[in-house]
């Protein structure tokens, strides 16, 4: 059972850790912040720039070979206006190691394949091909598409985008009356032993986290993986007025008391 893209590496000390993978939607939304950032900062650039090109052209009508003058003013600020483009995300994902100030609002960041955090190097190459995943949305294409979710600056540089899972305030979950009541008839009904460790902790993450989900996304994930789970454990039918998010709820406390765990 599988809602959220997961990756894992092993660390030479033998540990492993495990990632979630960073979908379209949160790199968007870290990108569109990145951004405005940056056209902000062009402005900037671009108002000062014509200040001083304006004053430079002036002073330079009676200097020989004015007319190249202004042409060359145009071309360092087309390479500037570069420069600061791919700068900004190679020196922040450098510094901040693998964030932008867009990835850190949107709770992401960018690691090696090998789950290491990256250097100058990436961080270089995924900002050189941005522009080639920008055209007609390659990159989004590639991020949907991929298994990985990497868009081509990713598959070139050996680089992933995960989410940062700020550690939950408490692991204890609130449950519903009607979860509570629902889960004794869940295990009499259902075979709630079908269900694997792995499976439980999906239900459990999703119930930690979704207080953090829009609630169009909170539905939507919550039916998804209502549907898997009542495939796994045998429910053919769902009592009336019980939607997935209490279902979740009610699995969740069955199959801690079936193990005889404290929920």
């Amino acid at each position: 059972m599988h809602i959220f893209n997961r990756i894992k590496y092993q660390t030479p000390e033998s540990v492993e850790l495990e990632f979630v993978l960073a979908g379209i939607g949160s790199r968007a939304w870290a990108l569109l912040i990145d951004y405005h950032i940056l056209a902000l900062t062009l402005i900037i650039f671009l108002s000062v720039w014509m200040l001083i090109s304006v004053q430079v052209l002036d002073w330079s009508t009676n200097v020989a070979g004015a007319e190249k003058i202004g042409i060359w003013l145009y071309a360092i600020a087309l390479l500037v206006n570069y420069f600061i483009y791919t700068g900004y995300f190679v020196f922040f994902e450098t510094v901040w190691q693998g964030q932008t100030p867009g990835k850190r609002i949107a709770k992401i960041r960018v690691i090696q394949d090998n789950g290491r955090p990256i250097g100058l190097q990436q961080a270089a190459i995924r900002a050189l091909l941005r522009l080639v995943d920008d055209t007609l949305f390659l990159g989004g294409f590639f991020i949907v598409f991929s298994r990985r979710e990497k868009r081509i600056g990713d598959w070139v540089a050996g680089t992933v985008v995960i989410q940062i899972q700020p550690p939950s305030a408490t692991t204890t979950l609130v449950v519903s009356e009607q979860a509570k009541l629902l889960c004794q008839q869940l295990i009499q009904q259902a075979n709630i032993s079908a269900m694997l460790p792995d499976d439980f902790a999906v239900i459990r993450e999703y119930l930690l986290r979704r207080k953090e989900m829009s609630p169009k996304a909170k539905d939507a994930v919550a039916a998804r993986l209502a549907k898997q789970v009542k495939a796994i454990i045998n429910l053919e039918k769902v009592p009336a007025g019980i939607n997935s998010d209490v279902l979740l709820e009610a699995i969740y406390l069955a199959y801690q008391q079936s193990l005889n765990f404290e929920p």
